[in-house]
């Protein structure tokens, strides 16, 4: 069901929760949310996390796996994936928001992510502490990816090397952004592709995508 104005101002009164979650986003590139994703433990590897990158307009993701959760991780997936992907649709990614983690967060002057934030001109924002509901859009995400691959994957498929994780994992994120209809507010049963596209600034100046250099990581 889908809400009317009268409705969602109703709701942003009385729910603070909601408000928080009630992300207002105009373009492709306008606010792009970040996180860091606990995806299980794999037997010889360890702990594996998902760090992901989301496009709060279109819903468009990047996520890549790693058996830890350091600044360079958040910079690599960043810096290699989604930055190249919106350079190519000739977008300019405004602001990030993240949470308060170490990964993300620390002295501006020092901290790596802050440091490549500052480089590419984006605006960092965090969210509230104790409030990952302010970043609804990515929660949601991770929640969808839990139920509909890595449960599923988990039953059904005996992994004996990270490599062969982030395969799936790839595939998986190539149906989600491509083929699957997403029934999100404001989606119309579109794929996330087909917004990032209509959700493209036409008259923004965009500098002409640069010779990025790949971060490159042990993990």
């Amino acid at each position: 069901m889908k809400l009317t104005e009268e409705q969602i101002q109703a709701l942003e009164r009385f729910d603070p929760e909601y408000r928080e979650r009630h992300i207002q986003v105009g373009a492709t590139g306008e606010l792009v949310a970040v996180d860091t994703f606990f995806a299980g433990t794999l037997k010889g590897v360890g702990k594996v996390y998902i760090q992901t990158v989301l496009d709060c307009f279109s819903r468009f993701v990047w996520a890549r796996l790693y058996t830890s959760k350091m600044p360079v991780t958040a910079v690599q997936v960043l810096n290699n994936h989604a930055l190249p992907f919106f350079e190519k649709h000739a977008v300019k990614v405004q602001t990030i928001l993240s949470d308060n983690g170490r990964e993300y967060c620390g002295r501006p002057d020092k901290h790596p992510y802050e440091l490549f934030l500052q480089l590419e001109e984006i605006e960092h924002r965090t969210t509230k502490v104790g409030r990952p509901q302010s970043n609804g859009f990515i929660e949601r995400f991770h929640r969808t990816l839990l139920e509909e691959h890595l449960r599923i994957k988990g039953r059904t498929t005996w992994y004996e090397a990270l490599d062969e994780t982030r395969k799936d994992l790839d595939g998986h994120l190539e149906t989600y952004n491509t083929r699957r209809p997403h029934r999100g507010r404001g989606m119309e049963g579109r794929t996330p592709y087909e917004v990032f596209k209509a959700g493209i600034p036409r008259k923004r100046r965009t500098r002409k995508p640069s010779a990025r250099k790949e971060v490159t990581t042990a993990a």
